[in-house]
């Protein structure tokens, strides 16, 4: 599994939008400057985080970008699953309940399903407050 350039940097706004919530909504070029990451680009990222809820947008002058809730309330893979999709590290995996015509007789099964759950409970269990209070702690989390 790999995560993209997109479920990194929504990852990078929900972010900054934590670190710098004033109680105002933030313009995103202000968002794309401190990040380095194309305004352009961040639009669409921010387009699919405000249309799953995770931030409210405001038009016009004064708006920009909130968080919808606090941070200890999103979790890292809520984040990832918008913007990638799937966790699932093979795609018999992506549908509930699995769809695959092998997985009566699939002897790997049982791995894939393993590390599936490795990787969502890993990301379920770090908020962006965690990752607001120290950033040189993230490859310290055990699930």
């Amino acid at each position: 599994m790999k995560i993209s350039t997109r479920g990194r940097y929504a990852i990078r706004v929900m972010l900054d939008l934590a670190e710098h919530n004033t109680g105002e909504y933030i313009p995103l070029m202000d968002i794309a400057k401190r990040q380095e990451i194309s305004e352009k680009y961040l639009e669409s990222i921010v387009a699919s985080l405000s249309k799953s809820g995770l931030v409210h947008s405001l038009r016009g002058k004064g708006g920009g970008y909130q968080l919808a809730k606090a941070p200890e309330e999103y979790s890292i893979g809520s984040i990832l699953r918008i913007t990638e999709g799937s966790l699932a590290p093979v795609s018999c995996l992506e549908n509930h309940p699995n769809q695959c015509g092998r997985v009566s007789m699939c002897k790997t099964i049982k791995m894939w399903e393993g590390l599936y759950k490795l990787i969502d409970d890993y990301f379920n269990g770090i908020t962006l407050a965690d990752l607001m209070v120290d950033t040189s702690d993230v490859g310290n989390y055990v699930i």
